[in-house]
């Protein structure tokens, strides 16, 4: 299943991370796919308001994971970009997916082969022919859990 919305604002993008973070269980996986500065780190910064995570969320392009455990439930934000030449092997993403937090990976296509079956995947578009802060996300359910989401979070 696939949904495909427009936001107009950084804040609308950090709005509906915060809503589909109501949602989330230990063990989901969200993964933030496209275009470089079209929101990913922003949507990460609502879903950790969501989960009512208070320290700042910075992009962890250059740790690769940054963990925030003062919320409702752990988040687990990578950034595995620097993984394209390999080396997820090394990292323990099982752990992490199978531990007790919410999994957030930007640029999964770098760590495809670890991926679990189930995930809820966003894909992050600019539109500048419409201006500088349009972007369309489409999100793509791999399982039941995160279609119902979808359908709740973005409405049928």
């Amino acid at each position: 299943m696939t949904k495909t919305i427009r936001v107009d604002s950084a804040d609308q993008t950090m709005a509906i991370g915060q809503k589909l973070a109501q949602y989330l269980a230990p063990q989901d996986l969200i993964l933030l796919d496209g275009d470089l500065g079209a929101g990913k780190t922003t949507f990460t910064k609502g879903l950790a308001k969501g989960l009512g995570i208070t320290r700042p969320i910075k992009s962890p392009t250059f740790t690769i994971i940054r963990e925030y455990q003062d919320g409702r439930i752990p988040l687990y934000h990578m950034d595995v970009y620097r993984l394209e030449e390999g080396g997820a092997d090394d990292l323990g993403l099982e752990e992490y997916f199978n531990g007790d937090g919410v999994n957030v990976v930007e640029w999964s296509k770098f760590v495809a082969d670890e991926l679990p079956d189930h995930y809820l995947r966003i894909v992050f578009r600019r539109d500048d022919s419409e201006g500088d802060n349009v972007r369309k996300l489409t999100f793509e359910a791999k399982g039941d859990r995160f279609e119902k989401m979808i359908d709740e979070v973005l409405g049928e």
